[in-house]
């Protein structure tokens, strides 16, 4: 990987999902890292979703260190914007919400994952124009 700027926005976004899990676990529900922080919730449900984070943190340090692995967590994350989208648009969601709520702030969140998906994705189509003419130059060298 030769861009430090992908590497440190993927540990970074392995640093979030440490805090995520972390949130889910003891059930501090803070926006942003409990998406849907203001709607009921078992206590069982979100310890089994803070492991099930662990992967997204594996996964992100993973791709921090191998450029090989960050398609992977490009698809991870840009599925988890899917999802998130269609968790708004459901009647499940509506079903515990208060009469008359928005649900602008899980589209808000869901928008900076979004916006996240996207700086990685640049990122990494950057890194992987930089690293095919890195190649081309060295060829051309001998």
């Amino acid at each position: 990987m030769n861009s430090p700027l992908l590497k440190y926005a993927l540990l970074a976004g392995a640093v979030y999902f440490c805090c995520m899990a972390a949130a889910h676990y003891f059930g501090i529900k803070l926006p942003l890292l409990f998406v849907y922080y203001d709607t009921p919730f078992y206590a069982y449900q979100d310890k089994i979703i803070s492991f099930a984070v662990v992967s997204y943190i594996a996964m992100f340090y993973s791709a921090a260190q191998h450029r090989a692995v960050v398609p992977a967590a490009l698809l991870v994350l840009g599925v988890t914007v899917l999802g998130l989208a269609s968790v708004n648009e459901s009647d499940a969601l509506a079903s515990v919400l208060e009469e008359g709520q928005s649900t602008f702030p899980y589209w808000a969140q869901t928008g900076l994952i979004a916006a996240y998906f996207v700086v990685l994705l640049v990122l990494y189509l950057r890194d992987k124009k930089e690293s095919k003419g890195d190649m081309v130059s060295s060829d051309s060298i001998t």
